[in-house]
């Protein structure tokens, strides 16, 4: 106690995102752990060469819709106040590390959520068969 904090404001923006762990709609299997090296492989890069540090929290949770019951990871985008970017910058990356982990993962289609406005991501029209009135 009676310790004096230092306090940097920023504006805030954040980013959250889902991922599936499955592979497109083959129902295999992606470990939370792929998704975890993919990022600290496309953070460190980012740092090489950029001198962006891009933090980002992960967690497990599943996306229900109709027939879809689907586990996903949760990754959740914050203007970090030690490392600030311009909110223009900030989405810019974090669309860029989204798009990257879709490939790598095959992901059809994701939606980040902005503090200020929806993106969705989206390789083709094609949709979970699991879903009965996707089309």
């Amino acid at each position: 106690m009676g310790q004096n904090f230092l306090f940097k404001k920023i504006d805030s923006c954040t980013g959250i995102a889902h991922l599936g762990l499955e592979s497109g709609y083959t129902q295999k299997s992606i470990q939370v752990v792929d998704y975890i090296q993919a990022i600290q492989t496309y953070q460190h890069n980012l740092i090489e060469s950029k001198r962006i540090y891009l933090s980002v929290s992960v967690s497990e949770t599943r996306i229900v819709l109709d027939g879809q019951n689907e586990p996903h990871v949760r990754l959740e985008f914050l203007n970090y106040p030690r490392f600030p970017l311009t909110k223009e910058l900030f989405k810019s990356e974090v669309i860029g590390m989204i798009e990257h982990l879709m490939e790598i993962f095959q992901q059809n289609r994701t939606v980040i959520v902005f503090t200020d406005e929806t993106i969705m991501l989206q390789g083709s029209n094609e949709v979970d068969p699991r879903i009965s009135n996707g089309k």
